[in-house]
């Protein structure tokens, strides 16, 4: 109680209202990317129907082993992250334990804020807990992908749905699709999660660096999921 007290104190206003500012980015950008991304058609969104659409033509293959290997390839990027997602965790936890060493050595940079020890371990538990976020949505991802191997991999021979008709196999590419997808989406979380820590760094430097970069990763973002030159192509 009395460190929250010292933390309330110790940190300026304008650093509450670029922290307040951070969030409010992080959380009404995530909105907005959902709410219009059928509307407008995201990445996201435009790779979704191609996953349901490759699901629709997994119907039609006697042989799968090309559908493994692509869903081997889908689920070595989350992998990836997740494992070096755990190594920055480490590594911002040991700075956290020698926080009086790192913020001596930090303030040392130029252009750096001073500030107490204690505000400055709030700054680095902070890029924790977003990398910890991160990391549960890409070892979410990682299960996800691998629920949907097991689909491909229980999907019935073509002969089978050639029996059943177009509506099963219509059913199978629903179904299947839309667990790719919730883990593409999971996967570009995890990502988002690593632009936004971005932010955090530059608030080591100043409150204003912090609602800047924010400003700047949001609109990264958006050019990347809602015009980019691979979304045009996408789309024809």
């Amino acid at each position: 109680m009395q460190s929250l007290r010292q933390l309330l104190t110790a940190l300026p206003l304008l650093d509450w209202a670029a922290l307040a500012l951070y969030f409010l980015t992080w959380t009404g950008y995530a909105q907005f990317s959902k709410r219009h991304a059928e509307e407008r058609g995201s990445l996201l969104a435009i790779t979704n129907r191609v996953r349901r659409q490759w699901m629709l033509q997994l119907t039609y293959r006697e042989m799968r082993v090309l559908d493994g290997a692509v869903s081997q390839a889908l689920l070595s990027s989350p992998s990836f992250f997740a494992s070096t997602t755990i190594l920055i965790i480490g590594g911002l936890l040991a700075a956290l334990g020698a926080s009086e060493q790192t913020s001596a050595m930090v303030l040392e940079l130029p252009f750096t804020v001073k500030t107490s020890t204690l505000v400055f371990d709030l700054k680095l538990a902070l890029l924790t807990g977003i990398f910890v976020y991160a990391f549960f949505r890409f070892t979410w991802s990682m299960r996800q992908y691998t629920f949907g191997a097991l689909l491909v991999a229980s999907a019935p021979e073509a002969g089978q749905f050639e029996v059943q008709g177009q509506q099963a196999r219509e059913e199978f590419a629903d179904r299947a699709g839309a667990v790719v997808g919730m883990a593409a989406e999971a996967f570009n979380d995890g990502l988002r999660g690593y632009y936004l820590a971005f932010p955090v760094v530059g608030w080591f430097f100043s409150p204003w660096a912090l609602m800047l970069a924010a400003a700047g990763v949001v609109y990264v973002l958006y050019q990347r999921e809602f015009r980019s030159e691979v979304l045009e192509k996408l789309r024809a």
